[in-house]
């Protein structure tokens, strides 16, 4: 994924990480991942908070994210950073489960272009 134009990361070595693409003025989560013995403790909204801050720095004005509808806590950790959702698709997880498209707009970086 790493070699995706625009696709960057960043990591907590042994606890977790998120990927992120830029392109067209948009951004998106590719994924988060965080250990189970790092869950609870903060470390997914700080590997968020890194991923839109480079969205920004890359000239991002949105960012978006697809997460199941049934994933309570990581739907809280996206609601609680800003996100809303936009859009569902529908039975898209192999289960048969839901995807809800959520969004949120970034605030332009200091001396990015706008």
């Amino acid at each position: 994924m790493l070699e995706l134009p625009g696709t960057y990361g960043i990591w907590s070595p042994g606890e977790g990480f998120v990927l992120a693409r830029v392109a067209g003025g948009e951004a998106e989560i590719l994924t988060l991942a965080v250990c189970p013995a790092a869950r609870r403790r903060g470390l997914g909204g700080a590997l968020m908070a890194a991923a839109l801050a480079g969205a920004a720095l890359r000239g991002a004005a949105a960012m978006f994210l697809e997460v199941a509808a049934g994933n309570a806590a990581a739907l809280g950790l996206y609601l609680g950073l800003g996100f809303a959702e936009v859009g569902r698709r529908r039975r898209y997880y192999p289960d048969g489960s839901d995807a809800l498209v959520l969004r949120r707009g970034l605030d332009p970086a200091p001396g990015a272009a706008s």
